[in-house]
């Protein structure tokens, strides 16, 4: 196979997105050979972007029947990202799944179970990870050159949405269509990053505020704290009612501080670890020397990113046996995190993490069965689709 042939699912704004990436050419040795939407209007519109020589179809059972594509990118709301997968491992195919890998994970864990029985690649669209500053915040991190980690602080609150946007489809921002709202739709490439670079947290405490600042049945504003094992905290913020917002990322450990902001990444090194100066120094308000670097990641020209990057990873991993960076089987530990998070909203308290999933799953429901909320959907002749260049939906 010298060409990976992919199948889109899903040509809403994510799936649009994509196809615009294939349709540019800076993808090698991949072809999008079929399109598949339930809505016959939309391929239409996939047709105008990825040319009149694919495939489309409104039923994707049909599409793996036909053998259409080798892979398929999985880009639909959220609750059917493991139903699709599953059947699709099930139907020989290599399989990227658009974030978030599901809504609860008791699902996830079931696709995994099929997925592993599967000799197909599994990928997960966090392209976050080709970023290179995240890359080197983790090489620094997980190599040990910030010492003993002591905290984790990301306040992402620039995922600033009108109640037009939350009008736009029927799906969004309720329980029954989406599961959940900034946690589930923007945040998943972050609480991905989180565990990627600092690890997974014990417990978590978490207060998530439902339509807060829109007319949504679901969270649009959350505050959250982990605890780790070691001792170390992390605390994250974020909201889609926030405007101009912040996006920084700030890591503390005994041997200094990482600063993701803006696009630079500030690199504070203690002369002295912490903890060794803390119990050595005589003077009792004497900080620890430093020193502070900051480090600027530009563009290579001719160089993929993002989304784009994921793809061609992912093909040339299952051309030529290269690395994944963004593993399906690596996604649980994000969706672990937001159930977590809702877990301890719903129940006021601080929760287990992973958090009990059949409890999560019993809550849920009860959420989407006792939900009075009447959605009001506003056609939109706008273009969405620019949003996914910011990793969001």
């Amino acid at each position: 196979m010298n060409v990976l042939r992919f199948g889109i699912i899903g040509c809403g704004n994510m799936g649009t997105g994509h196809l615009r990436n294939f349709a540019s050419g800076n993808i090698k040795n991949v072809e999008v050979s079929a399109i598949c939407d339930v809505n016959p209007e939309k391929l239409v519109k996939a047709k105008e972007i990825i040319g009149d020589n694919v495939k489309t179809y409104t039923d994707y059972k049909v599409m793996f029947a036909e053998k259409a594509c080798d892979a398929v990118i999985i880009a639909t709301p959220h609750y059917m990202h493991p139903v699709i997968a599953i059947d699709a491992f099930k139907a020989d195919l290599h399989v990227i799944s658009e974030k978030p890998i599901g809504v609860y994970a008791n699902k996830v864990y079931e696709l995994y179970e099929v997925a592993k029985k599967s000799d197909k690649l599994f990928g997960v669209m966090f392209n976050q990870r080709t970023n290179p500053l995240f890359q080197k915040m983790r090489d620094i991190v997980q190599g040990g050159e910030l010492g003993e980690l002591k905290r984790l602080v990301w306040i992402i609150t620039d995922w600033y949405r009108t109640q037009s946007y939350y009008n736009s489809g029927g799906w969004r921002a309720t329980w029954e269509g989406e599961g959940g709202g900034v946690l589930l739709n923007q945040c998943p490439h972050q609480l991905d990053l989180w565990q990627w670079i600092f690890g997974m947290p014990t417990k978590i405490t978490a207060h998530c505020y439902e339509g807060k600042y829109h007319d949504i049945e679901v969270e649009d504003d959350v505050t959250a704290f982990a605890e780790y094992a070691n001792g170390a905290t992390a605390t994250f913020i974020s909201t889609t009612g926030e405007c101009p917002g912040t996006n920084r990322l700030e890591i503390s450990g005994d041997k200094g501080k990482l600063v993701a902001e803006n696009g630079k990444l500030t690199w504070t090194k203690n002369a002295v670890p912490e903890r060794e100066w803390c119990y050595s120094c005589p003077e009792g308000f004497k900080k620890v020397e430093n020193t502070t670097e900051v480090l600027e990641f530009p563009r290579e020209e001719g160089k993929l990113y993002d989304h784009s990057a994921i793809v061609q990873n992912f093909a040339n991993a299952v051309l030529f046996g290269e690395p994944l960076l963004a593993s399906g089987f690596e996604a649980i530990n994000g969706l672990q995190l937001s159930n977590a998070m809702f877990l301890s909203a719903w129940t006021n308290k601080t929760v287990d993490v992973p958090c009990d999933g059949d409890l999560f799953y019993e809550l849920l429901q009860k959420k989407i069965e006792n939900s009075t909320y009447k959605k009001t959907v506003v056609e939109t002749t706008e273009d969405i689709s620019g949003t996914y260049g910011n990793t969001n939906k």
